[in-house]
């Protein structure tokens, strides 16, 4: 009678988790890309078209959407590690991503939430009202929100459905592949229905899928592993700065060091050693009389930390820099692939025979170039490197494939100007290389970022770590934003007519930052040593 209860148990915990819950987490994450991609995709276009809203104006709206869909995924990975769970975080921000999806549906079908279209010929058109700028930022604001959190919460919880690391790799590979070839049928199929029948029905089908995908994701609880909050990282990384500034006035010397006698989620199976780098934060894990308790627990987690956690923090401390290199090098991209090469777009002739190729449409040629450098890195790239290529190399290779789009990007724009000086159109196919260049730029940088962080970063922010990637493109974003109101205010490169910009000088700008960025990078990788490596431990430890 044991042998079958204890059957009956194993039979039921293997109903939950593993590959069981593939389709709900597969499934929720393509309906979720179908709608905020579908939106997303042709938000300048509406804005220009329906909103009335100036070209580069319209490029700062498009901007700042794009920073918090990519800033939010970091607050979500908070609350969902702290306080709420995964489960519960990406349930609550299906539904606030369903609300923004259903509000923009209605201002495309209801007049009074719009102003009145331009009329022919006419140079003069009526802006928004307080309240139609209330309504549209409003349901932009509850879609970044709704999409940020849950696609990257997401992410970790379904790899936290495996047990095996195998497993978790094979469901990363598909979960990120779903996201880029459902992105490519948001920009294309969603995006025509939107410019060739209404803009009404192709947001109307953004909101009914991102209801089925909020069902297919409650569908699947009964087969979730839940997780249960563990509390912050972050409080944790904190409380080292703290214990040792508070013991500033110790002496160097090793003292007595604290190791946690508890067992928890991040406790490694080898003891810990405190490292010579950053000597003045290993006074944290130094024991003083009062920090502890009679049972050997810390009595103040203020005033002392474990060495693990100090060892954290020294982690924490050395990826930075390599980080912050990353930042330009997104605000390179979110320019050309975000809002400019849209803008060029929709002054260009985009004729292929005798389809026209929608203006937001144009930028699923990155997503494609993307997808398919990914298969070709990671089948051939190491033959030819003759040695596996580390993050770090992948990182470099990315800075100048970058670099290299934005020049071809000036080249293209400056022809582009003098054709349309002479009264002839550009074909639209001369935006492929860059945008094509850009997809393979991404495929090293995105991946090598991600391995990096995850191999570098502490354990106990191994589930952000794909979050903290995210972070840098919305930052990326911000400062684009940033960067268009500084070159509008101190040039005239930037007019509200594209045809009369320079958006050529703007891009070799550009190509002039990448370059200084990346002799930045080179100064931080050539310092930078992997966690592998072991450093040399402090004497009698």
């Amino acid at each position: 009678m044991m042998e079958l209860e204890v059957e009956m148990e194993g039979s039921n915990t293997q109903r939950k988790g593993n590959w069981i819950t593939f389709p709900f987490i597969l499934g929720t994450m393509a309906c979720l890309t179908l709608a905020s991609g579908g939106w997303i995709a042709n938000l300048l276009v509406y804005l220009i078209e329906e909103f009335n809203v100036k070209s580069i104006d319209a490029a700062q709206v498009f901007n700042m959407v794009n920073a918090g869909i990519n800033f939010f995924p970091l607050i979500g990975a908070i609350i969902a590690d702290s306080f709420l769970g995964s489960f519960s975080v990406v349930a609550i921000s299906c539904c606030i991503s369903f609300l923004g999806t259903l509000l923009i549906t209605l201002t495309s079908v209801v007049d009074s939430l719009r102003p009145k279209p331009c009329q022919t010929g006419s140079i003069i058109c009526q802006t928004p009202s307080k309240f139609q700028y209330a309504v549209l930022y409003g349901d932009l604001v509850l879609g970044c929100i709704g999409f940020g959190i849950s696609r990257f919460t997401l992410s970790t919880m379904g790899a936290n459905q495996f047990d095996k690391e195998k497993d978790q790799a094979s469901f990363f590979n598909w979960f990120f592949f779903a996201l880029y070839f459902f992105s490519v049928i948001a920009f294309t199929g969603i995006v025509y229905i939107q410019d060739n029948i209404s803009w009404g029905v192709g947001y109307g089908i953004c909101s009914g899928v991102s209801f089925i995908g909020l069902v297919v994701f409650l569908a699947g609880n009964r087969f979730y592993i839940h997780d249960n909050p563990k509390g912050s990282p972050f409080t944790s990384l904190a409380q080292v700065v703290v214990a040792s500034i508070r013991k500033i006035n110790m002496p160097t010397k090793v003292q007595n060091l604290y190791y946690q006698t508890d067992a928890t989620p991040y406790q490694h199976h080898l003891p810990p050693q405190l490292t010579d780098s950053f000597r003045f934060l290993n006074k944290a894990a130094m024991e003083k009389e009062g920090d502890n308790n009679s049972d050997g627990s810390i009595a103040k987690p203020w005033r002392l930390c474990t060495v693990q956690q100090v060892e954290d923090f020294k982690a924490f401390i050395k990826i930075f820099p390599i980080w912050s290199s990353s930042i330009l090098v997104a605000v390179e991209v979110a320019l050309v692939q975000g809002s400019f090469t849209v803008l060029q777009a929709l002054v260009m002739d985009r004729h292929l025979g005798h389809f026209k190729i929608p203006a937001g449409t144009i930028l699923v040629l990155a997503l494609i170039s993307s997808s398919a450098s990914l298969t070709v890195i990671d089948r051939f790239f190491p033959f030819f490197w003759r040695k596996v290529p580390t993050p770090l190399h992948k990182l470099g290779i990315g800075h100048v494939i970058t670099a290299l789009a934005m020049a071809i990007a000036a080249v293209v724009e400056r022809r582009r100007l003098g054709m349309n000086n002479d009264k002839h159109v550009m074909s639209a196919v001369w935006l492929f290389p860059q945008l094509i260049l850009l997809g393979i730029g991404e495929a090293f940088y995105f991946p090598g970022q991600v391995a990096l962080y995850y191999q570098e970063f502490p354990a106990s922010l191994h589930s952000t770590a794909t979050a903290v990637s995210s972070l840098i493109v919305g930052i990326a974003y911000y400062l684009s934003t940033a960067f268009i109101d500084i070159v509008r205010a101190n040039s005239d490169w930037l007019p509200d007519d594209i045809n009369d910009a320079r958006l050529d000088n703007v891009y070799w700008v550009l190509v002039v930052i990448g370059i200084i960025n990346f002799g930045y990078f080179l100064c931080c990788a050539k310092f930078f040593k992997y966690k592998h490596n072991n450093e040399k431990a402090v004497p009698g430890n």
